[in-house]
């Protein structure tokens, strides 16, 4: 089996944001594998919301734990965010 048929791990990276404490979110959990599923697992437990974009997973996963989105990515964070809120207000939270 080359490469290209090795089937893709999944990875998942969390977000947490306190207004009080954080200039900017920082990364709460982050993992492949196992670990990706049971993050995702909480998520749905607490009906927090999930969005897949593999790039965007790729370069927060690449942060190290609890340190906070950089500057460059506040736009995308800020469309995850936008996107975020509209799934809570359908959804009555």
């Amino acid at each position: 089996m080359n490469r290209r048929d090795k089937p893709e791990r999944k990875k998942a990276v969390a977000l947490s944001y306190d207004r009080a404490n954080d200039n900017a979110p920082r990364v709460a959990a982050k993992g492949a594998g196992f670990i990706a599923e049971k993050i995702l697992e909480l998520a749905r437990l607490h009906n927090i919301p999930i969005r897949e974009d593999r790039d965007l997973v790729e370069t927060l996963a690449a942060l190290d734990l609890n340190q906070e989105v950089p500057a460059h990515l506040y736009h995308v964070i800020a469309e995850v965010l936008a996107w975020v809120y509209k799934m809570n207000s359908q959804y009555g939270k």
